[in-house]
């Protein structure tokens, strides 16, 4: 890997997402040797992928070189790779471009996409988890209207029209309410010759409430505001499959779509070679004392998404958002410090600063822990908090750009198909296996 031999300490990071760059800021310009491995090489600001996805935003306004936010610190190098094992007896990571030595391990991998098991939803839905998925759901989104104009058969044009997404949590609320404004006041100015009164956008939770996690208040706001935007949202459903064509349920509303979009789970995206007691094997996640360390390992931490910590009122883990990771690494970072000064380790201790959703222009949900409020105020602070989190001015410069003409203008103006998106599987309408 040409990374120089060293006395002091080296520490791997594998993972630049929210948690691994919360790690690796805390060690910055310590005694140590950092070594930070990702597979791309870009961290993801993944709460505004849905916009990408519809065109609100370009995909290099939530993404940011992770070289560049360390190109000043001397102690740190970053690794173009996927790490594929982890030989724990040799302290050494196996990876796509060579194997390296380590003093401390820090796996922060994050998320992938949970299909439970169902290998037809996997094959044939759209998942978005990363910047590439968001742009394959935009060009698939636009493709598929292009698609419908020349379409003479109309159960085909409707099919192309419909859009099933599965999951009722803040992903599929956020993109089933920035879908239905781009049918209120885009698509239309698009596709003049095309009757978008027959698009069709469903939202379908397995559950009887959305936003699970959040206040009732909220959750039954956010679904207002969907039904309001026109959005058909559908309770206590679970989809059972998809072959491509028809979405199959456990009642009796099946639907014919060509874009379905799963939102409906996550789990740990862990790296093969720790013993498998230290996994929770219905999350995928590696399970964690509160000092974030492996089971059954001393100098091998997971934090983040791909970690399950129990505390008090977390028996199954904290929440696979920002908020755990981001604290989990830093405190992860001090520990590590303290560690090897010979000092007294600080448990974790998660402090929930609250959730937040929106549903589309002026329209938000905020729970706070001591205040919860909906509307336009809320819309407000989830672009505050959001643009705030951001990395890199230039970043925050152009999303707030953006915000500011598409709220103006009631426009988005990257509905480009920059790369076509090919279906794994061509369009037929037999309702036979497709």
């Amino acid at each position: 890997m040409n990374i120089p031999q060293t006395s002091f300490p080296r520490v791997i990071i594998v993972g630049g997402g929210f948690a691994g760059l919360a790690v690796a800021r805390g060690l910055e310009n310590q005694e140590l040797q950092v070594v930070l491995i990702d597979k791309h090489n870009y961290h993801t600001f993944q709460p505004l992928l849905y916009q990408v996805a519809t065109g609100g935003l370009e995909p290099d306004s939530i993404a940011f070189p992770l070289r560049k936010r360390f190109n000043d610190v001397d102690n740190f190098y970053f690794r173009l790779a996927e790490v594929t094992n982890v030989n724990a007896k040799r302290n050494v990571i196996e990876t796509s471009i060579g194997n390296l030595e380590y003093d401390k391990l820090v796996i922060a991998t994050g998320s992938t996409t949970n299909f439970f098991g169902n290998t037809n939803i996997k094959k044939f839905a759209m998942e978005m988890k990363s910047v590439p998925q968001a742009l394959n759901i935009r060009s698939l989104v636009l493709e598929n209207f292009e698609e419908a104009l020349l379409e003479k058969n109309l159960e085909k044009r409707l099919a192309l029209m419909n859009f099933v997404i599965v999951g009722g949590g803040p992903t599929g609320v956020e993109l089933a309410g920035a879908l239905a404004e781009m049918k209120k006041g885009i698509l239309p100015k698009d596709y003049p010759d095309l009757d978008i009164r027959q698009m069709k956008i469903n939202l379908i939770q397995s559950s009887g409430e959305l936003l699970k996690g959040m206040s009732k208040k909220a959750s039954e706001k956010a679904e207002d505001f969907l039904i309001k935007l026109g959005v058909d949202v559908w309770k206590n459903l679970r989809v059972l499959d998809y072959n491509g064509v028809t979405v199959k349920t456990d009642g009796e509303d099946h639907f014919d779509a060509q874009t379905v979009i799963w939102a409906a789970g996550v789990k740990g995206d862990v790296i093969e070679g720790l013993e498998g007691t230290c996994l929770v094997e219905r999350a995928n996640r590696f399970k964690v004392s509160k000092y974030s360390k492996i089971l059954g390992y001393e100098n091998v931490y997971a934090v983040g998404d791909v970690a399950c910590m129990e505390t008090e009122g977390y028996s199954y883990g904290h929440p696979m958002m920002a908020q755990p990771a981001i604290q989990q690494g830093k405190l992860l970072a001090k520990n590590i410090i303290l560690e090897l000064k010979g000092k007294k380790l600080k448990p974790f201790i998660y402090n929930d600063k609250g959730s937040m959703a929106t549903i589309g222009r002026n329209k938000a949900v905020v729970d706070l822990p001591k205040l919860k409020f909906q509307g336009v105020f809320a819309w407000f602070v989830w672009m505050f908090v959001h643009l705030f989190s951001l990395i890199g001015f230039r970043n925050k410069v152009i999303v707030f750009m953006n915000w500011v003409y598409n709220y103006i203008r009631f426009d988005r103006e990257t509905r480009l198909i920059i790369r076509p998106y090919k279906k794994k599987n061509k369009y037929s309408f037999e309702k036979e296996n497709v």
